[in-house]
């Protein structure tokens, strides 16, 4: 006997009902260094970059940052000397290293694109958007436009049944 499919279905109307509430953001002048440990803390894949009044203004992501630190590294390659005439004029340890700190805002590595879409915008459109789109990830931002909600593919996903 042939096993029957089962078919699968959205089991959310708007995006209202997909979306996750209240979602962990970043400040436009906070460093590449805070994205990384607020985005590997949480497993977030990419957040939303804000304003001070709360409306989004980019994205960051985990490709950002690669991308950011890849040239970071390549740049600081270039001055290797400095480690050691530091530690030949200043008699630092063998031991002891020179942490280089990041201090790149986010707002300078961000994609400044924003897809936002409404609460009530259906879970048909939500889908269509993010295909069309080719993202991962919509924002849901009320009537001012301040975000209230982001919906990945894995939040669809948990609403099929």
């Amino acid at each position: 006997m042939k096993a029957t499919a089962t078919r699968l279905t959205l089991q959310a109307d708007t995006a209202a009902d997909l979306m996750s509430e209240n979602p962990i953001s970043l400040r436009a002048d906070a460093s590449v260094q805070e994205a990384i440990a607020l985005m590997t803390d949480r497993g977030f894949a990419a957040a939303p970059v804000i304003d001070d009044t709360g409306r989004p203004i980019g994205v960051v992501s985990v490709t950002d940052i690669l991308v950011h630190d890849r040239e970071y590294v390549r740049y600081l390659k270039s001055d290797a000397t400095v480690t050691a005439d530091l530690r030949n004029r200043s008699s630092l340890p063998e031991d002891m290293g020179i942490e280089i700190v990041d201090r790149t805002p986010i707002s300078e590595i961000m994609t400044p694109a924003v897809f936002t879409i409404r609460p009530d915008t259906s879970a048909a459109e939500v889908v269509r958007t993010m295909l069309a789109r080719k993202v991962h990830h919509l924002f849901v931002a009320d009537e001012s436009g301040v975000l209230v909600g982001v919906i990945s593919m894995g939040d669809i996903l948990r609403k099929l049944g």
